[in-house]
């Protein structure tokens, strides 16, 4: 297959799954989730995801602390792990490393990482080093474990269920603002900086028949929630002015921004607010209300009940 030197991001994306659609399975459930599946018996599954942090694009060495990186880098893949409804048992972790980064820089990377990692209970058990000619390149495989009647697909979405999201969104993009503009110590910095992965809300949510698809938000909203759309051929209504908009940060980050690894789910309307009170009461927060899913197969953002001609988008590598 030709690949276009101009195709998007998720025509990318398309093209490889088609090319690796003749290969075999071997077991997994694979390209369409946060994370691929393989069932090992005993009503279990492991889950597997990968994703790579590359300088320049994913951060600045001179904005962000050694060790903060090494917790950012583990917590954005531990993050699609959470997503899945499962925990995270263990980690992979390959690093491309410039020749003149000083060994202590890696040191302190390291600590972050394996701090988080021994807070989650997550097991490094491989990985590989190579030098590199062109930045800093983290790339961490994560692995986790649960009942496969947890597990929480994007193709999952049902017509009528509510749209629901785990926190208030946009601190990371405003963060990121700030970051580019040389603020590296501001407050929503260090939320860019340090994102948290709803690890225990995560397989809370798995655990409960009420939520039906579930992932998290890493490239925005705008985006995020079309590919839950797309993957279970439905469409959504979603009420512009009831979008969780976190302190300092303005709705366009909430919508596009991405980055703030909070969790996007859709759950079954007639047990929702149940639901929504039993979270309240476990984690001492609201989950958020934001629409519902339609038999439309369009996205429908409408301003207090009227339909909005907005276009969005969240980030795009290409």
């Amino acid at each position: 297959m030709y690949l276009c030197p101009i195709m998007g991001e998720f025509e990318l994306i398309a093209a490889i799954q088609a090319m690796a659609n003749g290969l075999p399975a071997n077991g997994f459930e694979g390209i369409g989730d946060d994370c691929a599946v393989l069932e090992i018996g005993g009503g279990e599954a492991l889950v597997f995801t990968s994703d790579a942090l590359c300088e320049g694009v994913h951060f600045l060495r001179e904005a962000i602390s050694a060790r903060q990186l090494g917790d950012k880098a583990l917590a954005v893949n531990l993050s699609d792990v959470a997503s899945m409804g499962v925990r995270p048992v263990a980690v992979l972790l390959s690093l491309s490393i410039p020749q003149e980064l000083p060994t202590e820089w890696v040191v302190e990377l390291m600590e972050g990482f394996t701090a988080l990692a021994n807070l989650h209970g997550v097991a490094l058990i491989g990985g590989d080093t190579t030098r590199s000619q062109s930045g800093l390149v983290i790339n961490i495989t994560a692995i986790g474990r649960g009942k496969t009647i947890h597990l929480k697909r994007r193709n999952a979405a049902r017509v009528g269920d509510w749209i629901l999201v785990s926190d208030r969104l946009g601190a990371s993009a405003a963060g990121l603002k700030d970051v580019l503009q040389g603020r590296y110590d501001t407050p929503l910095a260090a939320i860019h900086h340090h994102p948290t992965a709803e690890i225990e809300a995560g397989a809370w949510l798995g655990s409960r028949t009420e939520v039906h698809a579930m992932m998290d938000l890493s490239d925005g909203l705008a985006s995020d929630l079309k590919h839950i759309l797309k993957a279970s051929a439905v469409g959504a209504e979603v009420e512009l002015c009831d979008i969780p908009v976190a302190e300092g940060a303005t709705r366009l980050d909430a919508l596009t921004g991405g980055e703030d690894y909070k969790l996007l789910l859709t759950v079954d309307a007639v047990h929702g607010e149940a639901l929504m009170a039993d979270f309240e009461q476990t984690f001492h927060r609201p989950l958020y209300r934001l629409g519902r899913i339609t038999d439309t197969r369009e996205l429908v953002w409408l301003e207090k009940g009227r339909a909005s001609a907005q276009e969005l988008s969240g980030f795009r590598h290409f």
